[in-house]
């Protein structure tokens, strides 16, 4: 069986060969590469070098070199085909079906770098001819500069239909066409034309820096404004970055990669020193190409216009990734200036200013909730269940179950806070059977002490009411969802179920017992709320079948209000209580005092409505 170049190249590509030979050899870092005793020969000084960048090893002592396949069929005894599965396995790849062509058609390849290569050349001649001028002079409005030129080897395609064509001659017109340097007319008896004609060429080069395709800039007026080589043998557009082959060693220096939208933005980049900087080919990112920047950083820089155009296509992008992040992997975001492109912040401000925004990227968590948050107005229920439900979905898209994790806690954090009231120290707006709480500020800052009274949380058999009580009277939800919020549950299963009955009625409005248990059952809570119907003994009118539904709904209110409010008296007492301990006078011992009763009337409260129901029939 004969495998293409382009698959091993990609299986190359994919395959990071200091975790092949690390499995067999103790490797050590050195500088760029890594060092080992040489496992092909006994040795106690190390010449073992491998270099990831490069994608080989290579022994000093006994001349051992190779790849990732060579290894394993040098140092394991593997079959080539055999080591080619094992590799291409745990990089995700397929490997092609058996074809009797595929030799001729690897050999076929193999000489069309060949073609590449001389078509190279000649743009550049022509960039430097006569017919070169205008393109020069745009190279030169562009700011770019002559040794810049000649590192990335810009031509020029003279506007004919046949130079290039009379040029190559001697490859032939076939391999020209393959190559995707002549177009073939469909129509019978049409000769081939050039491709390009009238463009500033740009060199397209593989990880080894072979030319594989090009991109063309058109000088004048017309359309395409840019044009790339259609798919050959040797060029597969969605797993090509241009660049690739310079920006790779340069971002194990800078560590990072930058991904920017075009040729002339990268370009831009190297000339202002940044020479990590790659870009897709006219196209949204792919999944090819972002696993070929996961190599390179765990954190991509995606710097994209300050466009609209340009801010989708980083939407886009990270959507594309969310199925693939995972530890080790994500992306970062990178706004630049309205209507600005990373050549024009350069040219305008220097490189400063673009390596400031470099430094303080978006994580693809934000970008994500800031797209999503600002799609449309939260005003209505059914736009708070949307924004919910895409968030929810995007995080369904997540392989990753720890990740997975992460970013549905940190949306659901974020969605909640948007769309529930501010939490604030309750205080009862009504009286309580004739009474009332007098209103008072918590006085700030409080002490440590007064700080931890809220963090006990409610008594468990008023946790356990509460609850039911809301269960059965889901209509309180909605009209005291800032009350219900302020309570504070010492326990996480039933903050949990509170949590997600506020967000229901917030989301939903007055809800009956039908459909809040729907509501729960959906949010996976339903455990919690079974465990609750089942308690006995809870003492509150609103947990018992047998009262008045009318005084148990107001009693449940009431409770609901003094529960809530009590963690603002408590703190308020204990930095009165402070006070006085400090200061000593009539006014802080006059405040204890009277939150104290305050205190203990709420207190009497609930024991009294826990008591006039102590002998009715629990529900």
């Amino acid at each position: 069986m004969s495998l293409s170049p382009q698959f091993l190249d990609e299986l190359r590509a994919r395959t990071l060969l200091s975790s092949v030979i690390s499995k067999q050899v103790k490797l050590l870092r050195a500088g760029r590469e890594w060092k080992a005793c040489c496992p092909f020969h006994k040795e106690k000084t190390p010449s073992f070098t491998v270099n990831d960048d490069k994608g080989f090893y290579h022994c000093f002592g006994c001349g051992a070199h190779g790849d990732a396949i060579r290894f394993l069929t040098d140092a394991q005894g593997l079959p080539f085909m055999d080591a080619v599965k094992e590799l291409a396995d745990k990089a995700g790849m397929e490997v092609p079906a058996a074809d009797p062509r595929a030799r001729e058609k690897a050999d076929k390849a193999a000489g069309l770098y060949d073609v590449m290569a001389a078509a190279a050349r000649w743009f550049e001649e022509q960039l430097d001819g006569i017919d070169g001028a205008d393109a020069r002079d745009y190279l030169k409005r562009r700011g770019i500069t002559e040794k810049t030129k000649a590192r990335f080897n810009f031509g020029f395609a003279p506007d004919s239909r046949s130079k290039l064509k009379t040029a190559l001659k001697e490859f032939g017109v076939e391999k020209l066409v393959e190559c995707g340097l002549l177009i073939q007319p469909e129509e019978t008896g049409k000769e081939p034309y050039d491709r390009f004609r009238g463009r500033l060429m740009i060199p397209i080069r593989d990880p080894r820096g072979r030319v594989i395709a090009f991109g063309g800039r058109i000088l004048g007026d017309g359309e395409p404004k840019y044009l790339n080589s259609p798919e050959t043998p040797l060029f597969d557009k969605g797993r090509t970055l241009y660049n690739l082959d310079r920006a790779s060693p340069a971002s194990r220096d800078a560590k990072r990669v930058v991904v920017v939208e075009g040729y002339l933005d990268v370009i831009a980049l190297d000339q202002a020193g940044i020479g990590e900087g790659v870009a897709p080919l006219g196209t949204a990112l792919t999944e090819g190409q972002l696993e070929r920047l996961w190599r390179l950083s765990p954190t991509p820089l995606l710097c994209f216009d300050g466009d609209a155009a340009g801010q989708k296509a980083a939407v886009r992008a990270a959507l594309r990734a969310l199925p693939h992040v995972g530890p080790g992997r994500s992306l970062g975001f990178v706004t630049l200036p309205a209507g600005q492109d990373p050549d024009d912040l350069i040219r305008a401000k220097g490189r400063g200013a673009l390596e400031e925004l470099l430094g303080n990227p978006e994580s693809l968590v934000d970008r994500l909730w800031r797209h999503e948050s600002a799609a449309e107005p939260l005003d209505t229920p059914e736009r708070k269940a949307g924004l919910k439900r895409r968030l929810l979905d995007h995080v369904g898209s997540i392989a990753d179950p720890d990740v997975r994790d992460q970013y549905r806690s940190a949306l659901m954090d974020r969605f909640y806070a948007l769309i529930r009231p501010p939490r604030r120290e309750w205080v009862p707006n009504r009286p309580v059977r004739g009474q009332s709480f007098q209103r008072f500020a918590p006085p700030r800052p409080a002490s440590a002490e007064a700080k931890a009274v809220g963090a006990r949380g409610l008594a468990p058999h008023e946790m356990r009411a509460v609850l039911a009580g809301l269960l059965r009277f889901p209509g309180a939800i909605a009209p005291h969802a800032e009350a219900v919020a302020a309570l504070p549950m010492g326990d996480a299963g039933a903050a949990r179920l509170r949590d997600a009955m506020v967000d229901a009625a917030l989301m939903h409005g007055e809800l009956d017992q039908e459909r809040l248990n729907t509501i729960l059952a959906d949010e996976g809570v339903a455990a919690l709320v079974e465990q609750l119907r089942l308690q006995k003994g809870l003492g509150f009118s609103f947990t018992r079948r047998a009262a008045d539904p009318e005084r148990a709904f107001r009693d449940l209110v009431l409770v609901i209000e003094t529960l809530a409010a009590r963690p603002a008296l408590d703190a308020a007492f204990e930095a009165a209580t402070a006070r006085l301990k400090e200061d000593g006078n009539e006014d802080a011992f006059a405040e204890q005092q009277r939150l104290r009763a305050a205190r203990d009337e709420a207190d009497r409260r609930l024991a009294a409505l826990m008591e006039s129901d102590a002998d009715q029939p629990s529900s």
